[in-house]
């Protein structure tokens, strides 16, 4: 069926007049005219594969990371080491692509995963309404009003050797990342499902959802295959926009202790290191705080970018 295409972008084809756009052409059209969105995206790229890259950026320098050496603290930036040293002596430029991977990790990871739960829930909700609906969106409104930083704080402190895991899962210099990631799905998916929720309401009521049930379409079809493609605008608008919110959230906890867990390096728990030497070192503060900064407000720019180009009540003027 022709209507199961998502209903996006309908008015800028339109508009094309004679050279009609499809929906592709009109949806990069739209986000490369948003030129923060397009900077954003070509830095958050770069730092991508630079993080990507921590490995082999520390062999190219003949340095090691975790490597401490107290005779060369806190070094100017040289040859070898290009943003000097920390504290401990250890190189700063590797440290700080380490915390990248750390932070974009935890912070695409969690979004991903409160987008997965939010928008199971909400076309749940959305699409059966009554009872089920009240009862969770009800629950959804319990989680919201939840003071989550306290929340995350009291969660983060809980000693896991006490809930059963592994003791050499608890032992690992990876179990900071996996409980960060599972605390902020735990509490982040809300936003998602109200939005899932309600584009589902209004997706619901559509001829051709109507049309596939009278052809007898089990409801699991009918939410995955004629709801869920067009209420997928939405969710990635929504999932670029909390990876920001995501990484401040970490940086914070790991701010105060209760994140990434050193040996294990991530913006946030450089910044502790740093708060000490914040008069003598300042630079050591200001790197990690910066690409903080830098990160966030990118992956909001871009959130708005994506935005914009997949509005379908967004209608562009004729060149």
């Amino acid at each position: 069926m022709s209507e199961q295409a998502p209903p996006v972008l309908a008015a800028d084809a339109a508009l094309a007049g004679g050279a009609a756009l499809t929906v592709r052409q009109i949806f990069w059209r739209r986000f490369f005219a948003h030129r923060l969105a397009v900077v954003s995206l070509v830095f958050l790229v770069l730092l991508s594969l630079l993080t990507a890259s921590a490995s082999l950026i520390e062999s190219m320098l003949g340095v090691d990371g975790n490597l401490v050496d107290l005779f060369n603290t806190k070094q100017p930036p040289s040859a070898q080491h290009p943003l000097g040293t920390d504290e401990l002596g250890r190189d700063t430029l590797v440290r700080l692509l380490y915390g990248g991977q750390v932070s974009l990790i935890v912070g695409l990871t969690a979004a991903v995963g409160s987008a997965v739960i939010g928008t199971f829930l909400g076309i749940l909700a959305g699409y059966y309404g009554g009872r089920l609906d009240s009862l969770l969106m009800r629950f959804t409104d319990g989680v919201i009003a939840l003071p989550i930083l306290p929340l995350l704080i009291i969660l983060a402190a809980v000693d896991l050797n006490k809930l059963g895991l592994p003791s050499d899962l608890v032992a690992s210099e990876s179990v900071s990342i996996y409980r960060m990631v599972a605390l902020i799905v735990l509490v982040g998916w809300t936003t998602v499902a109200r939005l899932v929720r309600g584009a589902t309401l209004s997706m619901r009521t559509r001829e051709f959802v109507r049309a596939a049930e009278a052809l007898g379409a089990s409801a699991p079809r009918i939410m995955l295959v004629h709801i869920l493609p067009n209420v997928v605008s939405p969710i990635i608008v929504a999932t670029t926009l909390s990876v920001g919110g995501i990484i401040l959230l970490e940086s914070v906890l790991s701010f105060l202790g209760l994140g990434i867990q050193p040996p294990l390096p991530s913006w946030g728990n450089m910044l502790t290191n740093a708060q000490e030497l914040i008069w003598g070192s300042p630079v050591l503060a200001v790197y990690p705080g910066l690409l903080i900064f830098l990160t966030v407000i990118a992956f909001n720019f871009l959130g708005d970018g994506l935005q914009d180009a997949l509005d379908p009540r967004a209608i562009e003027t004729r060149d």
